[in-house]
């Protein structure tokens, strides 16, 4: 099994899809024999135990709670057989020095589409310039590395289509599943009287958890669940910069709907198991693992049929899609997987081995395998 040195600019205590992608590969990784070490920047909050190695960071101006890591390389990971970068930027600029210094094959791993964040950084004509500029840097990153690793072929084909011609290998991020399961009628019950969730018989369930992003469109959410003919109750998870665009939502579309803030991570498999339909109209993803997730514990995924939720979510199996910006459709998707909920729920649990931590790093080895050999 080879050494690897993780560089990635997200990590704990932050809590986001490429957090728990690097700690379940690295626990998968070292269970099976090898080392899997992470680099990242330091962040108040979490305390770096054995293979976790910090880099001096600052706070990151337009994003709040996010730090930037200062570019670093520690010592400790100079004896890497493959160095593994999870972002193109500061930290992922470490990786790639690394990289060449002991002459070590570079796999780049593509979590986030990086132009559409550049409403962040800039308004109006200005932003288009920024996507271009990230878009071209992206792509001059990806063609430097040996591999690039993506969790699904449409976050692949967008690679493709921007110019990358580095070897694109897909990846699924993968679902602790072991951890990820339906919990029993007890735990559900505990979890809706802890945060004063409505009880099944008054009605269903809709729900959302993870970042907050303008990007995510997380504001389609609540008039479609208005338009739809179930009187749903809505749930949010997890926290960000549009939280205030999406309760002001809420509150016009006259919908009810609980704000629930960070969940701790034991919460989360009560949390997909309570609802009777995770609603995700984010056009971004590259795979949406929290969708993966919400199967992995019986619960069936409305998602918008753009990005790689179009393959995520697989149609009268897992869940529906609807077109993006299409309220009604949104709205319809909503009621079909509600009338069918019990037949999706049975198809969702019975793709979770597909889907497990263990058949991702089984691809993720095959990946370093050809880069090292």
């Amino acid at each position: 099994m080879q050494t690897v040195a993780a560089f990635t600019d997200t990590y704990l205590p932050t809590v986001n899809g490429v957090t728990y992608t690097l700690e379940s590969w690295r626990a998968e990784w070292r269970a099976r024999g090898g080392r899997m070490d992470v680099v990242f920047p330091d962040a108040p909050g979490h305390d770096p135990t054995d293979g976790e190695h910090t880099t001096r960071s600052v706070g990151f101006p337009f994003y709040d709670g996010f730090r930037m890591g200062l570019p670093g390389i520690p010592d400790a990971v100079r004896d890497a057989d493959v160095v593994h970068a999870h972002t193109p930027f500061a930290l992922g600029l470490s990786g790639w020095y690394l990289a060449r210094r002991i002459d070590a094959p570079l796999v780049a791993s593509y979590h986030t589409p990086t132009a559409e964040y550049a409403d962040y950084l800039a308004a109006g004509p200005a932003a288009a310039v920024v996507e271009g500029a990230a878009r071209r840097y992206e792509r001059r990153y990806m063609n430097a590395a040996a591999a690039v690793v993506v969790p699904s072929e449409p976050a692949g084909e967008h690679l493709r289509d921007i110019g990358v011609h580095t070897p694109v290998e897909v990846v699924p991020n993968g679902v602790d599943t072991d951890f990820f399961a339906p919990p029993d009628a007890q735990v559900l019950a505990a979890f809706r009287d802890e945060y004063d969730l409505p009880d099944p018989s008054d009605g269903p369930l809709l729900g959302y958890t993870g970042r907050h992003g303008f990007e995510k469109e997380l504001t389609e959410i609540p008039p479609a669940v208005a338009a739809a003919d179930a009187e749903a109750t809505l749930v949010f998870g997890g926290d960000g910069p549009a939280r205030g665009a999406v309760e002001a939502a809420c509150e016009e579309a006259g919908v009810d709907a609980r704000f629930l803030g960070f969940l701790p991570r034991e919460d989360l498999p009560a949390l997909y198991a309570s609802l009777d339909a995770f609603v995700f109209p984010s056009p971004v993803e590259t795979q949406g693992l929290v969708a993966l997730e919400a199967n992995a514990c019986g619960t069936p995924v409305v998602g918008v049929g753009a990005g790689a939720l179009a393959d995520t979510v697989v149609d009268g199996e897992t869940g529906y899609n609807y077109p993006r910006g299409d309220t009604a459709a949104f709205a319809d998707a909503i009621d079909r997987t509600l009338a069918e909920r019990e037949a999706l729920s049975e198809h969702c649990l019975d793709r979770r081995e597909e889907t497990s931590v263990e058949h991702a790093v089984d691809r993720l080895e095959d990946v370093y395998d050809s880069v090292t050999g």
